[in-house]
């Protein structure tokens, strides 16, 4: 049985298990890849994830899933999962973090978990987040929503002993981003535009090999909590405010005990304590290969982290065929 430490740090066993979990989600969702059905790829992952979660001897509680129990049926925020028995577990995830990407075998698309213990991740509703990220590399208090993107970037310079034209920003390619996306090019700063995938977009700035030095933009509120424990990790900076666009979604946040809209969030706001990251690939990308089919098993890329142990790792598995949706 799944255990917690006497220090408050998960088991490392429970990383093997959310990568299991992960595979069983992305081997589901590979089925799919360039089908164009991205609602069918998307149910495949989420059944095949929650099945395997429900098998762990975890007393887990989703709180950053699919969406409210009214609007997701399956893995909606407040679900219990696991056996009941062993520990209890907070759980954020994404069954399939870019499903258009997956609909058209684009690259990067991923399954993504992170777990920590009870009442360490932020339980928060299916809502949209400001979010800015930056590596370890640039550290903490260097950038904040609290500043211009302009000021952003001059104090990323500064930190970088770089010119702003030296540096690359990635922002999701949609509308409500054409007026950060020209602000930041008239700084002289390059922008990487992508059309899905902003938790591989947060994990790439912690990659002193990227040509990424932050990430800018609005995106999904539960992508933005798995970024950060991710980043927790890593120890990246993440920051991150929800938004909430009409009042039908702020009452869905107050009724979650969120009514300060104003609050920037920390990566320790979001993430609190030890926590475990796991994301397996389910197309190729710049940080895992996708699902292989082959004629002697199923072969799976995960990313497996976890803060306490300081463990960062890829992990290379081969399944039997059986697994194969």
């Amino acid at each position: 049985m799944v255990e917690q430490s006497a220090e408050g740090a998960l088991d490392e066993r429970l990383l093997h298990q959310a990568r299991r979990v992960c595979e069983e989600a992305a081997i589901a969702a590979a089925r799919w890849r360039g089908r164009g059905e991205r609602d069918a790829a998307d149910k495949a992952a989420v059944d095949a994830m929650r099945a395997a979660l429900m098998s762990l001897e975890i007393a887990g509680t989703v709180v950053i899933g699919e969406g409210e129990r009214d609007e997701a049926p399956m893995l909606y925020i407040g679900e219990a999962v696991g056996k009941g028995t062993g520990l209890a577990v907070d759980i954020a995830l994404d069954p399939l973090e870019g499903t258009n990407l997956c609909a058209t075998s684009a690259a990067n698309a991923l399954t993504v978990l992170a777990l920590a213990p009870k009442g360490g991740l932020l339980n928060a509703p299916d809502l949209y987040m400001e979010k800015i990220a930056v590596g370890a590399h640039i550290g903490d208090d260097v950038v904040s929503l609290a500043r211009s993107p302009e000021e952003n970037l001059q104090a990323i310079a500064a930190k970088l002993q770089a010119k702003v034209s030296d540096l690359q920003v990635c922002i999701l390619e949609r509308d409500r981003h054409a007026d950060l996306i020209a602000r930041v090019r008239r700084c002289g700063a390059r922008v990487q535009l992508i059309s899905d995938g902003d938790i591989f977009a947060c994990l790439r700035t912690s990659d002193r090999k990227s040509d990424i030095h932050a990430y800018f933009g609005t995106g999904g509120a539960p992508e933005g909590v798995l970024a950060a424990a991710a980043l927790k990790v890593l120890g990246g900076c993440f920051q991150g405010k929800l938004l909430c666009r009409n009042e039908t979604e702020r009452a869905r946040a107050e009724k979650m005990g969120i009514i300060d809209f104003d609050t920037l969030y920390s990566i320790e706001d979001l993430v609190k304590g030890d926590v475990m990251f796991a994301a397996s690939g389910v197309t190729d990308g710049t940080l895992l290969d996708g699902v292989r089919f082959e004629e002697d098993g199923i072969a799976v890329h995960s990313l497996l982290m976890h803060e306490a142990s300081k463990r960062i790792e890829t992990v290379r598995a081969r399944l039997p065929l059986s697994d194969a949706i």
